[in-house]
């Protein structure tokens, strides 16, 4: 049987917080390799959405399934399994202020039970060198560090045990544009060397065009639109009008992106 080229599907999705609706009957599929930006307006439901991926929040009602398992089966170890084949960046970073920089990367890894410390520090320090951060800032305090190395520092723990799959929540907000530019080369190069599939909210245009694969659009309690930019951009809605407008005017003349957006036909 040939497997499901989906990494994550959604069906029939129903998020509700006592009377308010916030997504209903959503569904969703995101494929291996791809990156998948989530957007939408104030209130639509994206960081539920991807709380909901990561199973930090459990919808009312429908299916979210990761490499093939439902998020919220019963047995204990196949939610684990799924843990450790993701990795996450919360928008600020969300470093624990109390450990060092080599401590919030060791984390995940000595969660593992399997690793002795000789072999926990070479991973560590692999993962700083990946994220272009010098070992003399290993045993420094989050609180010691600028926004951009706190970006890159949760960027190392994220990919601490080589997922497969990566959530980014806002990756660039806070950072200038030039440290932005930089973060979203980055990823870049994280994706390609890591063979990731990456799921992402942003607000931003730049990095939403550098980075993605594919967009989705959530507005009226669901996804009302996937596609390449020039698909979602050209789809008949009042938040697709606003949200994009002028984007194409800006990127189309535009060759120094690192993707090219596919054309075909609009994903139903």
């Amino acid at each position: 049987m040939e497997h499901s080229p989906h990494i994550i599907e959604i069906d029939g999705l129903d998020t509700r917080f006592g009377h308010h609706i916030v997504h209903q009957d959503l569904y969703l599929n995101v494929e291996k390799g791809e990156v998948l930006t989530l957007v939408g307006g104030s209130g639509s439901g994206k960081t539920t959405l991807l709380r909901q991926m990561l199973g930090l929040e459990q919808p009312a009602k429908g299916q979210v399934k990761i490499f093939g398992k439902s998020r919220y089966n019963r047995d204990f170890s196949l939610p684990k399994n799924i843990r450790n084949r993701t990795g996450v960046l919360f928008q600020q970073g969300a470093l624990f202020s109390a450990l060092t920089v080599y401590d919030n990367i060791a984390l995940p890894l000595r969660e593992l039970r399997t690793l002795d410390e000789q072999v926990i520090y070479d991973l560590v320090m692999i993962k700083l060198n990946m994220v272009a951060i010098e070992p003399e800032h290993a045993y420094k305090m989050p609180a010691n560090l600028s926004g951009g190395m706190i970006k890159r520092v949760s960027l190392a723990r994220a990919l601490a045990l080589d997922p497969e799959l990566l959530f980014l929540d806002e990756p660039t907000a806070g950072l200038d544009p030039e440290l932005s530019e930089s973060f979203v080369r980055l990823i870049l190069d994280m994706r390609k060397e890591l063979d990731l599939t990456i799921v992402m909210v942003t607000h931003d245009i730049d990095t939403l065009v550098s980075l993605s694969d594919r967009i989705a659009v959530l507005a009226d309690k669901k996804v009302i639109a996937t596609g390449t930019l020039d698909q979602v951009c050209n789809h008949p809605h009042p938040f697709v009008e606003s949200f994009f407008k002028n984007v194409k005017k800006k990127f189309q003349h535009t060759d120094n992106r690192e993707l090219s957006w596919k054309t075909g036909p609009m994903p139903s």
